[in-house]
């Protein structure tokens, strides 16, 4: 795998993570709501489980968010480093005149 491969693979991976801390946010507001809902309604099972599921997935994307800022600076960095935006012009140069 050349620089340019890699740093592509790694911007693949920080979108792949954000779209994961998005999907997580998304969890939490639906456990919230259904949260609220049941406070209306009063159900115990949901009284006991939600606040316990509702931690996990915060937990997890409080994981995922620090993950994705380490590998986000990471990228960054890599892309920096190698002079990425220097292979990409050689590269469509390459691309253009073959």
């Amino acid at each position: 795998m050349n620089t340019l491969e890699k740093f592509e693979l790694m911007e693949k991976i920080v979108r792949e993570l954000e779209d994961l801390q998005n999907s997580q946010q998304a969890l939490i507001q639906k456990i919230g709501k259904i949260e609220v809902d049941n406070i209306e309604l009063g159900d115990k099972r949901l009284e006991n489980d939600l606040p316990d599921m509702h931690q996990r997935v915060a937990d997890n994307l409080d994981t995922i968010t620090s993950i994705l800022q380490y590998f986000a600076d990471k990228t960054e960095n890599f892309g920096d480093k190698n002079n990425v935006d220097a292979l990409k012009e050689q590269q469509a140069i390459n691309d253009a005149t073959s």
